[in-house]
């Protein structure tokens, strides 16, 4: 089942939460059905000691590169040196042209081959020099039309960016504080990275995740099954840790979905952020809360002023409480 809405702009978050007022937290139980509203400095209080919050610590890139008529938006990292890219008009809207073997000269003498399509979005291509480096020196944070602004890089980095690598910020990670973690970790919470480096995400509606780099640490797996195993629940911060921790093997590429078909079998919870209508993320959120709950929670955030993408509000979802013998 698709959960459709119509999003209004006045729901959509302009600027970093630095820049307007506090983060909001929705919280929804399914074991309750209950749906309740708080500050997002209020996450504490709203977990168990013996819970583990898991986050993503990928830090993100400077990955949009702007000529004249184009934006180019850098997005996967693949084997052999070539990337995932995807074109864009100014306006936002995809580019449509490009053809296979095309070069496309870049700011700074650097030169970008396209060498075939990966999605109707996504184009195969190779930069004359190292990509991470460039964008470090060219590349301005990916921005859509709903932001008001340029912000700087650091606008775009959680508190856990530890690792470059993402296209896009794990934003269900920007309102942490280095105060609220010390609050988490006072109240017997605790902490654990996985690192995913997400890649460009489409504005376009019901396109699914592609297979994206990821890592878990061992110690990380070693936390999951001691929290299992003393009762705990297993927090996830954003949907691409769930896409990690979902994952039967412990690095590489994930192409993992998670669904009502497909439900989690280690994550019990999730913190993540307020996402487009028919967004495939809202199958995941189905599948830990309940796609009734999950309706009707978007229907509160929609009524009560919540604000959507990455930066602005956040959602945690609290599932059925599970028990591993």
């Amino acid at each position: 089942m698709s959960i459709d809405f119509a999003l209004p702009s006045v729901n959509e978050a302009h600027r970093p939460p630095e820049a307007r007022d506090s983060v909001k937290l929705m919280v929804s139980e399914r074991e309750t059905g209950a749906i309740t509203h708080h500050a997002f400095t209020d996450l504490p209080e709203l977990l168990d000691p013996g819970d583990l919050v898991v986050v993503n610590n990928s830090r993100t890139l400077p990955a949009a590169v702007k000529l004249d008529r184009l934006w180019v938006h850098f997005s996967t990292e693949l084997p052999w040196g070539e990337w995932l890219v995807e074109l864009r008009c100014p306006g936002g809207t995809t580019y449509k042209g490009g053809a296979p073997g095309e070069w496309l000269p870049l700011p700074g003498g650097a030169t970008l081959r396209l060498v075939e399509r990966f999605t109707p979005r996504l184009w195969k291509a190779r930069l004359d020099t190292d990509v991470v480096g460039y964008l470090q020196r060219h590349g301005t944070p990916i921005r859509y039309s709903y932001v008001d602004r340029d912000w700087p890089i650091d606008d775009y980095q959680t508190v856990f960016g530890r690792i470059l690598g993402s296209a896009e910020m794990p934003s269900a990670g920007r309102p942490f504080t280095t105060r609220l973690v010390t609050d988490l970790v006072a109240r017997g919470i605790t902490i654990a990275p996985v690192t995913l480096h997400t890649g460009v995400a489409s504005p376009e509606k019901d396109e699914p995740p592609y297979a994206e780099r990821f890592d878990v640490p061992a110690a990380t797996r070693r936390l999951v099954a001691m929290t299992k195993e003393n009762g705990g629940r297993v927090v996830a911060v954003g949907t691409t840790v769930v896409r990690a921790l979902e994952t039967s093997h412990d690095s590489g590429w994930t192409s993992r979905i998670v669904s009502p078909e497909h439900p989690p079998e280690v994550v019990d919870g999730l913190l993540t952020g307020l996402h487009e209508p028919r967004s495939t993320h809202l199958m995941m959120l189905s599948a830990i809360g309940g796609a009734d709950l999950v309706m009707k929670s978007y229907e509160a955030a929609l009524d009560d002023g919540y604000l959507w993408h990455e930066f602005g509000d956040v959602h945690l979802i609290l599932g059925t409480r599970r028990i591993d013998i």
